[in-house]
Formats: structure tokens, sequence, C-alpha cells
């Protein structure tokens, strides 16, 4: 492994069908004012609001709630959160729901007491809290972001027609703690259920698809991905299937909680051409990632050409044998095309309403990052693009 790097990570997970019953435990650790944080309000159809809201009254809790928000959280939805946290004088900010509702409560957090514009200084300028930050807690009802073990945030603006992530640097952005039930997930619908396993697909690829030092990481990265296509499998056939649903919540814990990224440069481009195409068309975001990962790939390839025949073999069982690196290389990529046509990802972003009048602006908009194998220029991302449509 090159570099060096420093590693913590300060949020308490709880997993298994008894999870919720650890709430009692957390919320003893705060103040009286809590804040429930959730979405469109599937958590009431399901039970799982009744659950947390009861526990919350035996704690004693004075609660404020911030409901409805969007799987692509906006702006004008945080300043809004951030009135509601400030009246209420939070003690906690308590998410039920998936990554953009875990997402949401820490650009709450950041932003509650900070007298800037949160937009300009943690979106634009990408600066880190210099003011206090609320706690953060997580009731986890949908999976693949890993927001709930760390320290990232997205917000989307409308106006600008921007999707912006921020990684924040300071580890008490992270989540105090997250409670991981399995059960919680079965009612997802299946569209979700998958986009969300190749949100979690992609964050390992984002990590492994850079540096070319024998590295720790990669080894479990191949891991983490053997896994999860194998419980995948199962899980789109049947799913219901306990198992397979709980270990692709704890992978998607794995994907994104900053250990494999330990000694990487890492490359989020797919991300960033994904984010961008979501700003225009509210996507879901593991259908935009979908959409544009193999165009991407296929481009980058020549670059990395060692990795991607590395990730052939030892992820998808490619027999090298008889077979050049750029064949090998390339059949793995099939194999992975096979598998996301297997779940029923989507595989272009006119699909997802992009058109082409759309792609110098979704061009503009696309960050350009400097870890992988490969920095592109505007042109680049415009032709991949291209090629995504």
């Amino acid at each position: 492994m090159l570099g060096n790097f420093e590693y913590c990570n300060p949020t308490k997970l709880y997993f298994g069908e008894d999870s919720l019953n650890y709430l009692n435990t957390e919320l003893s650790k705060y103040g009286d004012n809590i804040v429930l944080i959730y979405g469109g309000g599937s958590i009431k159809k399901n039970g799982i609001y009744d659950d947390v809201c009861r526990i919350l009254k035996d704690n004693g809790k004075n609660v404020a709630e911030i409901s409805g928000v969007m799987p692509n959280p906006t702006l004008e939805k945080l300043y809004e959160g951030v009135e509601i946290a400030r009246n209420h004088h939070a003690d906690l900010l308590l998410a039920v729901g998936g990554g953009s509702v875990c997402d949401y409560a820490k650009a709450v957090s950041v932003s509650v007491n900070c007298q800037e514009d949160p937009w300009e200084k943690y979106y634009l300028r990408f600066e880190e809290p210099d003011c206090e930050t609320l706690p953060v807690g997580c009731v986890l009802t949908m999976v693949g972001t890993g927001s709930e073990m760390n320290a990232g945030a997205v917000i989307t603006n409308h106006e600008t027609k921007l999707k912006i992530g921020h990684v924040f640097a300071d580890e008490k952005v992270m989540p105090r703690f997250s409670i991981l039930n399995p059960k919680y997930t079965l009612t997802l619908p299946h569209y979700q259920m998958v986009a969300g396993i190749y949100d979690i697909f992609n964050h390992i690829c984002e990590q492994y698809f850079s540096g070319e030092d024998d590295n720790t990481s990669d080894y479990i990265s191949e891991g983490l991905m053997r896994s999860l296509l194998h419980s995948s499998r199962i899980a789109n056939k049947d799913p219901q299937n306990y198992e397979a649903r709980s270990n692709i919540m704890w992978t998607a814990t794995w994907a994104l909680n900053t250990l494999v990224a330990k000694g990487k440069s890492t490359d989020w481009m797919v991300h960033m051409l994904g984010q961008s195409v979501g700003a225009y068309t509210d996507a879901t975001h593991g259908m935009t990632l979908a959409a544009v990962s193999l165009p991407y790939y296929r481009y980058i390839m020549p670059y990395g050409l060692a990795k991607f025949k590395r990730f052939a073999v030892n992820v998808w069982d490619v027999d090298p044998a008889g077979k050049s690196d750029g064949q090998i290389a390339e059949e793995g990529l099939k194999a992975m095309e096979s598998w996301m046509k297997e779940l029923g990802l989507v595989m272009n972003i006119s699909e997802l309403g992009a058109t082409e009048e759309m792609l110098d602006g979704i061009a503009d908009g696309t960050l350009i990052m400097e870890g992988g194998y490969k920095v592109l220029d505007r042109d680049e991302v415009k032709e991949i693009l291209k090629e995504s449509m």
C-alpha cells in the first residue's frame, strides 16, 4: 500500500431484527428536543413511524418533524429543515428513511448554526463547518448510499441545475449511531431495490478503479463485490429472502464507510456524471449511475487495463487462458453488463428523461475528478454522455 492515511469511524451500528430496541439506549445520551426527519410517508404505511414515535414518547422526548424529504433533497428543503431545527432548539436529528433522508439530516446538521449560506459554503466552496454541528442518528429503511456510516451529504439546486455531494472531512458529521434492520427494506419496490444494489456496487468500483499498487483495499473490495453479486441474484428472484437482503444491507455499509478507500486515490467520475444527469432529470440516483457506467468504464479501460483485467478475473471469473489483456478486460465488462440487465437496471440516460438538448448543460454541471485512471476534459465528458444516450 502506498501513501499515508488516518482512519476513524465513530458511528455505532445496531444490526438485526431487534435493532430498533437500541434506540432507547441512544436517546438517553441526548437532550429532550428531537427533530424526526423522514420522506414521503412510506414509514407511516409500514408501521416504522409508529414504532419510532412510541419509543420517542416513552423516553419523554419533545418532537418536531421534517417530513417530505425527497429522493434528491433540494436546497429549498434544506433551508426549510434548518428553520425547523433552529426553532425547535434541536438536540438530535433523527433520520428515518433511506440514504437521501440520512444525507439531508447531515446537511441540516452542519447548517443550523452556520452564519453563511450553506450552499455557498459547503457545496460551492467545499469548506468544512466552523460552527457547532448537531448530532445525527439514523434508522435505515433503504440501502445503497452507505450514508448511515459516512459523512456525505448530497443536495440538489434546481435553480442552477447542480446536484453536488460534499463528503465532510470532520468525523463529527458522521451519524453518532445507525440502526439497521434488514426487514425494513423488504417492502421496497423492485425498482428501488435494484437501484440501491447498483449504487452499492458502483461505490466499490469508484474506489477500486484507482491506483496500481498491491493494496489490501482492493482485495476487500473484490470480496464485497462477489458477495453483492451473489445476494443480488437471490434477492432479484426472491425479494423477501431475509438472508440475501441482510447481506446486501451490510455490504452497502462497508462499501462506503471509508474503509476500502484507505490507501486509494479513488475515482468518483461515474457519480459526477450520474449526479449531473440527476440534476436535470431528478431520476433515481442508482439508475443514473447504471446508465453512465459502462460507457465511462469502456472509455477509461485502456488507461487502467491491468485493474480491469483483474476485475474480470477476480470478480467475474473470466478465464484468461489464450486471451489478450484487452479481451479479458472487455469480457469482464460484458459480464457486468449482463448482470445489470438481469437485475433490470436502466442502461441509458434517455430512459431517465435526458435529451440531446440537455447534454451541454449536463456536461457543464459534471465536476471533474482527478483520482482515476484518466482525467477527463469537457469534450470527453460530453462524448461519454452521448454514448450513454
